[in-house]
Order: structure tokens, then sequence, then C-alpha cells
């Protein structure tokens, strides 16, 4: 995949510009930076890993491609609650399927949006893992963990194919009703 598909799994979730963003489980930036493509410069990204490499390398890639958007990274793991502002949107690519218990994360990804805010999730469209991608979750999976959790009205945005276990999903969920 290159930051063209990644920016076509987002962009669907993305109702407009600028916002306050956080990408969890964000890794080198790959969908931070399809995230600072689609929000512009007015926007704000928290990026979240536990890599601290990672995140220096990913900052770097931000200097060089989208300099005026704002970044934010925190190095720490996703999986314990971390102190940020109320956020419009969170974007989780590949990262919820290295968490056997996924409700707690759910909860308080549910906990740091704004009332409107949105949640994208990106996962391999399957039940079954392997050992590079232990516990993913499909669409239909999502779905109900997600309404379970407190989100709503939760869309397919986009499929795309992978190598990896078939094919990559993105979805976006509502914490609260509202029109896409």
């Amino acid at each position: 995949m290159n930051h063209t598909d990644h920016v076509d799994l987002l962009r669907k979730g993305i109702p407009h510009v600028g916002g306050v963003w956080a990408d969890f489980g964000s890794g080198t930036g790959a969908f931070t930076l399809a995230l600072a493509d689609l929000i512009s410069s007015t926007g704000t990204i928290y990026s979240i890993d536990q890599n601290a490499t990672a995140l220096k390398e990913q900052t770097l890639a931000m200097q060089r491609r989208f300099p005026t958007t704002q970044l934010q990274t925190l190095h720490a793991n996703f999986t314990n609650p971390i102190a940020l502002p109320p956020l419009d949107g969170i974007v989780m690519a590949n990262a919820l399927h290295f968490v056997h218990e996924k409700d707690g994360v759910i909860e308080q990804l549910h906990r740091y949006l704004k009332p409107e805010g949105r949640l994208i999730m990106i996962e391999y469209n399957v039940d079954h893992g392997n050992t590079w991608v232990p516990y993913p979750l499909s669409f239909p999976t999502w779905k109900i963990l997600a309404e379970k959790h407190g989100f709503q009205h939760t869309l397919m945005l986009a499929t795309y194919p992978s190598r990896f276990l078939g094919e990559i999903f993105s979805a976006l969920s509502f914490k609260s009703l509202q029109d896409p």
C-alpha cells in the first residue's frame, strides 16, 4: 500500500479539513501522514505509539511532507489511559488486532471523543489471525463491538486487497448518531 491507498481508506470518514484528531498505534506514521493530507494545516494530530524510534521517524516524515500541520507525538501504550483533549476523530489502523481483550480499549476510545466524534477503524477483514496479526476482527465483528461500546451508525468506508489475510477494511463509527 502507498500514501494514496492510505488516504483513500480514510477519505470518506473525514468530513472537512481541520479538527483535532488522534492516530492510535501510529507506528512510523503511514496513516498519520494520510490524516495530515486530509485535515490540512488547520488540524492537529496526536500520534500515539509505544515505539519511540517509530515516532521520531514519523516526525521527520511529517516535517518533510506536511510541515504546517500540528503534530503532537505521544510515546505511550494506547491500552492505558492517555491525557488528551476532546477529539473530533480517531484513526486506529492495524493496531487493535494486537489486543486480545478489546472491550476496555474501545470504551476508552469512546471517552476520548467529543459528542459528535468519529472513529475510523482499519483492520484485516477476518476473525482468525496468525503470529503477526494475532487478534484481527472482521467488519461484522467490529460493528457488533462498536455498538456494544456506545458507537452508532457504523459504516463500511472502503476495502483494499491485502496479501496478508486477504483484505483490509476501513469503517466509520460515530460516538452519537448523525448523518455521515
